[in-house]
């Protein structure tokens, strides 16, 4: 195929641009202003539950976001944070910018999330951690009961990284509103994009003011430029949230998309010695990225698809490599309950097949057929 099948890459509608054309036209292209502030407002409202609303800060990035979601929570230089181990960098590394040191927690295998049993361990072994980092992995939540048990007999505050899980449900709570904190990503390959952006959710006005002060370098009210706190340029542009007040219109429509991908690959590869990412009953997912899991049994590693598929011009990816794996953290703990990492498991037959939504089910079944033919 001549044209490239990506995996995930952005989806514009029309609206986006006459929310940027606002902003040149009344000449407020600098950071903050009226669609920093639409945005955050509409976000808030579409995540609204009971009449109750997260209250919502715009920020540079999804990274920006868990960073003052870290400082928020308290975290000091030598303060243990349990964090996920199958995820992005950007997760842990905020951690790290605060003095931080990452404890890793295990995978289960029924969402590929954070596992409770292996968080409750990690607690015996680690009594003085108060921080919690999880994350909602490809838009799949995770076992949310049971890591919130565990959180509050231990007194710990819970930091939800939902920046690839916005729209997903978990007993039809929507994802980024169960930890104290949350934060979300506009990243170029999320559900919905600001190119590049993210959000931080707190349950107070306080919280979110506290945020903002650090995210415009602590600028004291005062005349002049005063400072009594370092602080930090994470706010975000009032062009990009035009982007994002358009593609917010568009949220639901993209998620259904995504989950017609994902059903169209359950079905299609039933009959061969693999698996797709899976999720509770009781969940919603926003299936951001539609991943395979090959059979233990089969002799086909996904090394072996990985490079098939990039020879016939489609993109795919190999599923987050666990923290614990990376060079820089070599030499942080990781918790686990089974007699091997789960994640490590998950990595080694684990694949991320093109999830695009602009992807017609002609050039998804030109990818299946690829997938197909390595058995």
């Amino acid at each position: 195929m001549e044209k490239r099948i990506q995996l995930s890459t952005p989806t514009m509608h029309g609206e986006e641009i006459e929310y940027v054309n606002e902003a040149f036209a009344r000449n407020w292209i600098a950071p903050l202003g009226f669609n920093c502030d639409g945005f955050e407002k509409e976000l808030s409202e579409y995540l609204s539950e009971d009449g109750q609303s997260p209250h919502a800060l715009a920020l540079s990035s999804g990274t920006a976001a868990l960073h003052l979601a870290v400082k928020l929570a308290g975290v000091k230089r030598g303060d243990i944070v349990l964090c996920s181990d199958m995820t992005f960098s950007a997760t842990v590394n905020p951690v790290v910018y605060e003095g931080g040191v990452p404890v890793f927690v295990d995978s289960e295998r029924e969402t590929w999330n954070m596992d409770p049993r292996a968080l409750e361990k990690a607690f015996e072994l680690y009594p003085s951690a108060k921080v919690v980092m999880l994350v909602h992995l490809y838009g799949t939540p995770a076992k949310m009961d049971e890591i919130i048990d565990v959180c509050n007999r231990h007194n710990a505050v819970l930091i939800e990284d939902a920046a690839e899980a916005l729209s997903a449900t978990y007993k039809g709570k929507k994802a980024g509103l169960f930890g104290k904190y949350g934060a979300l990503s506009f990243n170029g390959n999320k559900i919905i994009t600001t190119s590049g952006g993210g959000m931080l959710l707190t349950r107070t006005a306080a919280e979110r003011d506290k945020a903002f002060f650090w995210s415009t370098q602590s600028r004291e009210k005062a005349p002049w430029y005063q400072h009594e706190e370092i602080g930090y340029n994470y706010r975000m542009s009032n062009v990009v949230a035009g982007i994002g007040r358009g593609q917010l219109k568009h949220l639901d429509e993209h998620r259904a998309l995504k989950e017609s991908i994902y059903f169209r690959y359950k079905n299609s590869l039933k009959d061969l010695p693999v698996t797709m990412n899976p999720y509770l009953d009781c969940s919603k997912p926003n299936f951001w990225l539609s991943c395979m899991l090959i059979d233990k049994s089969s002799r086909v590693e996904f090394m072996n698809i990985y490079n098939k598929l990039n020879d016939a011009n489609i993109e795919s990816r190999p599923i987050w490599k666990p923290m614990h794996m990376q060079p820089v953290f070599k030499n942080n703990d990781c918790i686990k309950v089974e007699k091997s990492f789960v994640d490590e498991d998950i990595f080694s037959r684990g694949l991320c097949l093109p999830s695009d939504i602009k992807m017609t089910e002609e050039e998804q079944s030109y990818a299946i057929q690829v997938v197909k033919s390595c058995f």
